[in-house]
């Protein structure tokens, strides 16, 4: 639990509050498998550290982290990939190839390394995938 602990002054942590439980326990459940795997980057990209949670509040505390870093693990899925059509999948790709241009093969490996660990990300974007320029 979140309340009664007590951090160092000096700890550079985020509090991350969740509106809907899914997307919470999902992103819980990320940081879980992250930790009993003692995952702490993917590719070199920086992962936070779950250090805390409330599940009665929805609240994640994490470590923050520097770039290169990946981010926001609420839309990810465990251990399956979800089932939508193929041109659902094919508009996704289309958007995340625009978003990151040149960088998406390096987008790509990372997704594959996160599949490795049974973790499939979906909500992907430069604001939560930061390279170091």
């Amino acid at each position: 639990m979140l309340v009664g602990k007590t951090k160092p002054s000096f700890a550079r942590v985020a509090l991350k509050g969740h509106r809907f439980e899914e997307l919470y326990f999902r992103e819980k459940a990320v940081y879980n498998r992250l930790d009993e795997r003692c995952i702490h980057s993917v590719l070199g990209f920086n992962v936070p550290k779950l250090l805390d949670f409330d599940d009665r509040l929805l609240i994640l505390e994490m470590t923050i982290v520097k770039r290169p870093f990946v981010l926001d693990f609420a839309g990810a899925y465990l251990n399956e990939r979800p089932e939508f059509p193929a041109e659902v999948w094919a508009d996704w790709e289309s958007e995340k190839r625009e978003q990151f241009e040149g960088r998406w093969p390096m987008v790509e490996k990372i997704l594959a390394a996160f599949e490795a660990l049974g973790i499939y990300l979906l909500d992907v974007s430069p604001s939560n995938i930061g390279f170091i320029d």
